[in-house]
């Protein structure tokens, strides 16, 4: 159920992320979760969008550099502790955190998905799917707007 992550880079220059968003934006490729991490001469610029094989091709085409990785979405409910209580699952079943970053789970739904980056994306989701919690696969991001 992982969904796949495209990370693209970047030189660290002004205009960089301006131009690679209106390449994706004129290939009518909605972006469901971004994130961004800088270093003094590159960025990488990590995202969630619904058809990762027509991105692919469009940054392919395009000549960016990019990879695809596994990661693991979880809904987590709008109250004290709902981000908690995912970390606390993973970390009593000795999963280990690389990164993560969030997206709203819908308009009106009163939720956030964590996207989590893991080393066993498979141990990720069965401790999650054991402790209750939801998780989104590609599929689902289609339905975040």
């Amino acid at each position: 159920m992982a969904i796949k992550q495209i990370s693209v880079f970047l030189e660290n220059k002004p205009g960089m992320l301006d131009a690679m968003t209106a390449v994706l934006a004129n290939a009518g490729i909605s972006l469901r979760a971004l994130s961004l991490a800088e270093t003094k001469d590159f960025g990488i610029v990590r995202m969630i969008v619904y058809d990762v094989y027509e991105t692919a091709t469009v940054l392919k085409d395009n000549e960016y550099i990019f990879s695809m990785t596994p990661v693991v979405a979880v809904m987590i409910p709008d109250v004290v502790g709902g981000l908690n209580k995912v970390l606390a699952a993973l970390a009593k079943a000795q999963v280990n955190l690389e990164y993560m970053y969030s997206t709203l789970a819908g308009k009106e739904s009163g939720n956030a998905y964590m996207i989590l980056r893991v080393e066993d994306v498979q141990k990720a989701e069965e401790t999650l799917r054991a402790g209750g919690f939801r998780l989104a696969d590609q599929d689902t991001m289609s339905e975040l707007a």
